[in-house]
Order: C-alpha cells, then structure tokens, then sequence
C-alpha cells in the first residue's frame, strides 16, 4: 500500500507540474508529495522527475513509467469504487474537463441540483479551451461540442441542444457607426475577434436560407475565449464594436439594452454539447450518478458512440 500511495503522488505531481499544485489538489502538503516521490525513486533507483525552480517535467524514466501506471491506476481506483454500490448515497469525487462556456451556460443549471441530491460527491471542474485526453490527464469525463469530440468516447447531451450565436453592438456604437444590414457590411465595421488559445483568429460563420458567409473580423480588440470572454462583452457594451458570441452569453446585455441585436436572420444556429466518457465496462459511481442526473433532468437524451475522426470547430 505505500508502493501504491507513491506511485498515486507520483502521478499526480507529474500531471499537476508541481509538488505546490499537486498537494492542493491532493488536500495534502507539498512536502509530504515530496518524500513521497523521493521514496519511489529511492526504491526504484532512478530518477523519475527533473526539478527546476519554475517547473517540474518527467524524465524519460518517468514518462515510460506513467503511460504504464496511469490506466492501471484507474483499474485500481475502479475496484475500490465497487464499494460505492453498498452504499446509502454514492460518494466520491466526480473531475470534468470543460469548455469556459460550458462552466458559464451550461453546468451553472445541473451541478447545484446535483450536489444536493449527492451530498457526499464533491465535484471538480477545470474549464479550459485546449483539448485533453481526459483519461491521461486524470479526468472522468469532460464537456465538448460535437465536432470537437474524441472517436470511441460515450456521449451523452448535456444541456440545450440548439445554441446560436449573436451579434450584437451597444447603442451608441451603431448610433455613430451605422447597422448593417448584411454580413458583407461588417468589413466596414469595427469587430471584436476571437482565439482559442494561439489558435487562428475565429471566422464568423453565418447563414440564412441556405446560404452560408464566412467573414474575418477586422478590428482594434482581439481577445482570447474563455477567461477574456466577459472583457470582451463589456468592450462591447463600451462601445469598441460588434461582438458575435453565444447567444446565452449576450442575453443580459441585450435584456438590459446595454447592446442591440444586429443581423438577427443570419445568426448560425449549432447543435449543443456532450459530455463525453471512455466506453469502459464499469463507469466510477459519482460518473454514474451524473450520467443518470442528466439523463433524468433531460428525457430525451440517449449516449452514443463516436467512430470516426472529428474536426476542431471549437
């Protein structure tokens, strides 16, 4: 058991890049995931983890040694969580990889009435915009649009199943600019674009009766999706252009008519998200208990697998 008690800190610091990050995810001490790793590579004689002051990285030694414990880790933590089926209520801990606007649109409606039907569950959400592989990254499941799920995962809807996207500027903005009345106009105007990450600059895709126009935003502000999405709404509010994001995300401004719809015929319309699971025999109990919730919270759901290879559309 103390072999396995190292080989679980060993992987977690080896995913968390730090002893600091590793321990506050652990709710134990950095130094105690030090000895920890110390005693492994002391028994195994080598070393498993180089160790500067700004990061910590797996050495050759250590990167054959995770691609080998990880799964068997989780086959370790799967037998343990057998138990939970003895249980009153299922307990444990439930880890998503999400989408920024899945954390704002989606999961603030289901993760409450969860956690108060499973007190005994502690959910953790990383929201992020890079595509992980949730099995080596230790989560259970993650929150991704259909184009951007992995082949051979479950998938199971998970909040709307039509979203869209809006464009929309503040009053005084179109007051001294103007409104357009067709896509194309928006070349003449002031857009306030969008990344993933250092990804491309995001074209706006639009459509009506068929028709489909893809126009790059020209503009002063270029912000990256997630953690700059609410700056960029309040720009637009400010007045620094036209924004086109999801509908859901604008709604309090448009309501509060601190921004004005535009080119409403020509807003895309996109299927919801997922959340997405490895298609493995026996799913963790808190994983379980969440597929059934939102299941139950929305009727028509049914999972399905993904066979084929999907492309990055966000």
């Amino acid at each position: 058991m103390d072999d396995l008690a190292d080989l679980t800190a060993f992987l977690a610091v080896a995913r968390e890049g730090g002893f600091r990050s590793a321990a506050r995810a652990a709710g134990t001490s950095a130094s105690r995931m030090g000895d920890a790793v110390r005693r492994l590579e002391e028994r195994l004689g080598v070393r498993l983890l180089h160790r500067t002051t700004r990061s910590v990285t797996p050495t050759d030694a250590g990167a054959r040694l995770l691609e080998r414990i990880s799964p068997a880790l989780g086959e370790v933590r799967a037998a343990l969580d057998v138990v939970n089926d003895y249980r009153d209520r299922p307990a444990g801990r439930l880890k998503l990889n999400v989408p920024t606007v899945a954390s704002r649109l989606v999961l603030p409606r289901i993760v409450p009435p969860f956690l108060a039907k499973y007190p005994e569950i502690c959910v953790e959400i990383v929201a992020e915009e890079r595509r992980v592989d949730v099995v080596a990254e230790g989560f259970d499941a993650g929150i991704r649009y259909d184009e951007s799920l992995e082949k051979d995962m479950v998938a199971v809807p998970i909040g709307p199943r039509i979203q869209r996207y809006a464009a929309a500027a503040s009053p005084a903005y179109l007051a001294r600019r103007g409104r357009p009345s067709h896509p194309r106009e928006l070349l003449e105007h002031d857009c306030l674009g969008w990344r993933l990450s250092n990804g491309p600059l995001h074209s706006w895709e639009m459509e009506r009766d068929g028709e489909t126009i893809h126009v790059e935003p020209r503009g002063q502000l270029i912000t990256s999706i997630g953690g700059a999405t609410e700056f960029a709404v309040e720009a637009a509010v400010a007045g620094c252009g036209i924004i086109y994001l999801f509908e859901e995300w604008l709604r309090p401004s448009i309501d509060r008519g601190e921004l004005v719809p535009v080119l409403q015929p020509w807003w895309l319309s996109f299927s919801g998200p997922f959340l997405y699971y490895p298609g493995r025999r026996y799913l963790p109990t808190p994983l379980r208990a969440f597929v059934d919730f939102i299941k139950t919270t929305a009727p028509s759901t049914r999972p399905r697998t993904r066979r084929g290879d999907a492309s990055k559309r966000r």
